[in-house]
């Protein structure tokens, strides 16, 4: 098994943003759409994105709906990886959030060939996203997702080698900039 999959988190309703940021439109395209051209780019495959307040088509991906959305990042992380577990072929997992729009198909080739099993991107030495789990780690990250915090519990638990991308990316979602 050498197949690293992405695995875009974006089931959210935005309440701070003002709507579902899946389907916001940066650049001209919509956040969606953008995020899983990158992994594609880059060479994530399978794409799965996890989708709950707004459910629609998203081409080049696979939907994983998310009933429990509104419980937080931590449902849509368990959603994902579930789905995950059905593709015998997948060893990794490139895990990222739908409203990084300073996130670059190179920074995410550098994290998803780094060769360890926990890497997270930095930027200036700070642990951000996207985030590489390999198999053996998806059921620790989704036994402790929970609320909005997704995997961080987990991760703050282990060691996880960080892959500088700043020289090649702008950390920050939408609701930081």
């Amino acid at each position: 098994m050498t197949t690293c999959a992405g695995l875009v988190l974006a089931a959210g309703e935005g309440r701070r943003f003002g709507g579902p940021k899946a389907i916001a439109v940066f650049d001209g395209e919509r956040l969606v759409d953008r995020a899983v051209r990158l992994l594609v780019t880059a060479g994530c495959a399978p794409v799965l994105v996890v989708l709950g307040a707004w459910v629609g088509e998203v081409p080049g991906a696979s939907i994983v709906v998310n009933p429990n959305w509104p419980d937080g990042m931590g449902s849509s992380l368990r959603a994902g990886i579930a789905a995950l577990e059905s593709h015998a072929d997948v060893s990794r997992a490139l895990v990222t959030l739908v409203d990084l729009p300073g996130l670059t198909a190179a920074a995410i080739e550098r994290v998803i060939t780094c060769h360890t099993d926990l890497a997270a991107a930095a930027y200036e030495g700070v642990r951000g996203h996207p985030v590489l789990l390999a198999r053996n780690h998806w059921a620790g990250a989704a036994s402790t997702a929970s609320g909005d915090r997704g995997a961080r519990d987990y991760l703050d638990s282990q060691f996880v080698t960080l892959i500088e991308v700043g020289d090649v990316a702008q950390a920050g979602d939408l609701d930081e900039r």
